[in-house]
């Protein structure tokens, strides 16, 4: 019974991310659909010792934003650079900091991006190797799309085999559960609730973080933190 998930790519997203990577056969991201500002697509959280500070990768935009995620260009390179000096700057004192800097470094100050859905696979793919997570990822531009909201993603689901779709809690404001039915497909919630607090610097515990901040805290440790990865 092939489980599917489908989701937007995000930057170093948090460990929930991963969990629902994990949780399934086959996660396709959907970077057909349109850039959105001041979203988990080109930034997120990590933590110091004043609070959360973002890490944003800057994008060029057209207009209104009428683009899509595939399209959206990253706009110069200095922002690696600022990106590594603020993990470096505030993660040396994690139990796990040379482990985690050692894989991350290249990516940051090896590598040349000029697009954010490759960047953005390119970090999921490092995190999900780190933690053993073997889930197949792919595309959504490697199947025909649909038209519609709830039909484009029940299709895609059926294209790629699935039996079961797992979605985030969030979708329940407009997924129709009428179109996955009428396939023979199986819908089912994701829960994000219940993770347990892991040793984290800088006062009170934060879930909502980059998975960053659990690697560099707890290293090959992380699963036991997580829901559905395995260590």
């Amino acid at each position: 019974m092939k489980k599917i998930a489908i989701l937007q790519s995000n930057y170093i997203p948090w460990k929930g991310y991963f969990d629902m990577i994990a949780a399934v056969d086959e996660f396709i991201l959907y970077d057909d659909m349109q850039y959105t500002k001041r979203d988990w697509r080109n930034r997120n959280l990590i933590k110091t010792p004043q609070g959360p500070q973002w890490l944003t990768v800057p994008v060029k935009v057209k207009g209104r934003y009428d683009q899509t995620i595939r399209e959206t260009e990253i706009d110069g390179t200095d922002w690696a650079q600022v990106h590594w000096k603020a993990l470096i700057r505030n993660y040396p004192r994690a139990q796990h900091f040379d482990e985690i800097a050692k894989l991350f470094e290249p990516l940051y100050m090896r590598r040349e991006y000029t697009h954010l859905s490759v960047l953005n696979r390119e970090f999921i793919e490092a995190v999900c190797a780190y933690l053993g997570i073997t889930t197949t990822i792919s595309n959504s531009w490697d199947y025909d799309l649909a038209d519609g909201k709830t039909e484009r993603l029940a299709d895609l689901c059926l294209q790629a085999g699935g039996a079961e779709y797992i979605s985030g809690p969030a979708a329940k404001d407009y997924i129709e559960e009428q179109h996955f039915a009428k396939r023979g497909i199986k819908l089912t919630w994701f829960d994000y609730s219940g993770y347990a607090e892991y040793p984290q610097l800088w006062g009170e515990f934060t879930h909502g973080v980059s998975i960053l901040d659990l690697l560099f805290n707890c290293g090959k440790d992380a699963p036991r933190y997580m829901r559905y990865v395995r260590s």
